[in-house]
């Protein structure tokens, strides 16, 4: 479920002109995350006139977004308030996930983040076209699944994704300038939100974070990371900030990447590159001795390669929390602690003494939950 506490800010300056689209996000957004309050309330919390929002309410009323909820029981004198809350059984929310390797992933979600179904269509390593031709398939099998409203389909890409939901690049999954998010709404005739899977996730954690600067890094299919810093997500001049999949790794070579290159973090780390490496270690050593150990030598060199990306990065801004998002068999043990001791010896200590490195708390739902705050967020406003 959405943590309740922690509203992503602003990313700039409120004109004239769009004021009462955030009047409108600031009320959802208090009574989101406070629940059932009275109009007073709401205006105190907002700092708006009792007009404006009785205003704003009667509109989200009729909206079907907010309801009433009866009179308050209290001893106060005078009328007792009536209270009102977002309507949290008026919509659901469809959320994909596109990032592993072998399935695409969905589920129905509520206001609340709560899973209300899943559904998931194998991928049979359907690329370009037909790979599109499965996102559609599962979203139709997703909306079949309730009957409430639907207030938005979003939906966690790998790879480069635009504002306008254009997977600039996702070359596991051969797309180049796919207009992924224009082609579901047009199919589905709802709000449709695309966005990068590492950039999803990381809304989702930030809920459960008790920092404003946030570093996630999504291992699945490739290896990407979402950033938040001061409270905004970071998306970069070319929509790629988080890219580090085809960062090279030192300068000694490394695996061949898909990309071409030697030794990109990607070919170091990705969950089937790792799978794979560890299957044929398991065959070729079933009887040996040594198998557990030469098993975490193969998981310590990915987390020493994830550590030698990550230490400059840590270094330039200075963040006190790193979180990693994927398969907790492989990341959680020796490659989590590799990446720590890789930390530690590459950058200043004093300077990073509070660093934490943790696995997620979404688990393997982390791109569904995100997805679905991104809706909430592009659709009310409500983070």
């Amino acid at each position: 479920m959405f943590g309740r506490s922690r509203a992503l800010r602003p990313t700039g300056k409120v004109l004239p002109e769009h004021a009462r689209t955030h009047n409108r996000a600031l009320v959802l957004q208090t009574l989101y995350t406070e629940g059932a309050q009275s109009r007073a309330d709401v205006a105190r919390e907002t700092g708006l006139t009792r007009v404006t929002v009785s205003d704003l309410v009667a509109a989200l009323i009729a909206e079907g977004l907010v309801v009433e909820l009866g009179q308050r029981e209290d001893a106060r004198p005078g009328k007792p308030a009536t209270l009102i809350d977002v309507d949290r059984e008026a919509f659901h929310i469809i959320g994909v996930d596109l990032s592993e390797h072998e399935v695409f992933r969905g589920a129905v979600v509520d206001l609340d983040g709560q899973i209300l179904d899943r559904d998931e269509i194998a991928r049979d390593g359907a690329t370009g076209e037909a790979a599109v031709v499965l996102v559609e398939r599962l979203v139709a099998q997703l909306l079949d699944r309730t009957t409430t409203p639907v207030l938005g389909v979003g939906i966690g890409s790998p790879g480069v994704v635009d504002p306008h939901g254009v997977v600039r690049s996702a070359p596991n999954l051969g797309w180049s300038d796919i207009a992924l998010q224009e082609r579901i709404a047009t199919r589905f005739a709802l709000p449709v939100h695309v966005a990068n899977d590492a950039n999803v996730g990381v809304l989702a954690e930030h809920g459960s974070s008790h920092h404003d600067d946030l570093l996630l890094i999504k291992i699945g299919h490739g290896v990407g990371a979402g950033l938040i810093i001061g409270g905004r997500p970071v998306i970069g001049g070319g929509f790629a900030a988080g890219e580090i999949g085809h960062v090279v790794v030192g300068t000694d070579g490394g695996p061949r990447c898909a990309c071409g290159k030697d030794g990109c973090l990607e070919a170091w780390l990705a969950v089937p590159r790792l799978t794979a490496q560890l299957a044929e270690l398991d065959e070729r050593d079933e009887h040996h001795d040594g198998a557990a150990s030469a098993r975490d030598d193969i998981l310590r060199e990915a987390g020493r390669r994830l550590g030698i990306v990550l230490a400059p990065v840590v270094g330039a801004l200075n963040l006190s929390e790193v979180v990693l998002s994927g398969p907790a068999e492989l990341l959680d043990g020796p490659l989590h602690e590799a990446t720590v001791d890789t930390l530690r010896t590459r950058t200043m200590a004093e300077h990073n003494r509070d660093l934490r490195l943790r696995m997620t708390e979404q688990a393997q739902d982390i791109v569904l939950r995100g997805a679905a705050v991104m809706v909430l967020s592009g659709q009310l406003g409500v983070s």
